[in-house]
């Protein structure tokens, strides 16, 4: 069995006059989103084996949140470009890729997650996919698990097994 953790990154401020979109920051309330997320991820144990992780900014100040609370991991961090400029598809790709583990969470953007998430997930339990259906929302994490490796994980494949966000208002 292995597990996939989808994270969207945390609420950023809008872009500034020639900023561009890649360079945006978290807001403050991303920051303490991005804590939150990792508290619920450290109570429940669900610490990732490796994670995959966007190069842009608030993407990278995302995850720094999360390990804020559960520890730096840098040994288990791998920043992609690709997690920036890719589709669902290629977030797919991605995820079947990374080195043999029971657990890779990455770390990235909508529509992406969104997409892969509601690809992914054949099945799951109803409180979670409720949420899903809603729209991924900022700070939001799915974890969807497949019966074998995630080399081989295929759309329609997967259970989404919990769904958390910053109001804890999804620990199903």
């Amino acid at each position: 069995m292995s597990r996939l953790l989808l994270l969207r990154h945390a609420k950023a401020a809008w872009a500034a006059p020639g900023e561009r979109d890649f360079d945006r920051p978290l807001k403050k309330s991303g920051w303490t989103d991005s804590r939150d997320i990792g508290e619920q991820i450290a109570a429940m144990s669900l610490i990732p084996d490796i994670i995959l992780c966007s190069t842009a900014r608030r993407a990278r100040e995302t995850w720094a949140g999360v390990a804020e609370v559960i520890g730096s991991m840098d040994d288990r961090v791998t920043f992609l470009d690709q997690l920036y400029t890719e589709d669902a598809a290629g977030y797919l790709e991605v995820a079947r890729n990374a080195p043999e583990a029971s657990s890779v969470m990455l770390v990235g953007h909508n529509p992406m997650m969104e997409d892969l998430a509601e690809a992914l997930s054949g099945s799951g339990k109803d409180a979670a996919r409720s949420i899903l259906a809603a729209g991924f929302p900022k700070s939001g994490l799915a974890v969807i698990a497949f019966d074998g490796p995630l080399s081989q994980a295929q759309p329609g494949k997967g259970r989404l097994e919990l769904f958390l966000t910053k109001r804890r208002e999804a620990q199903v």
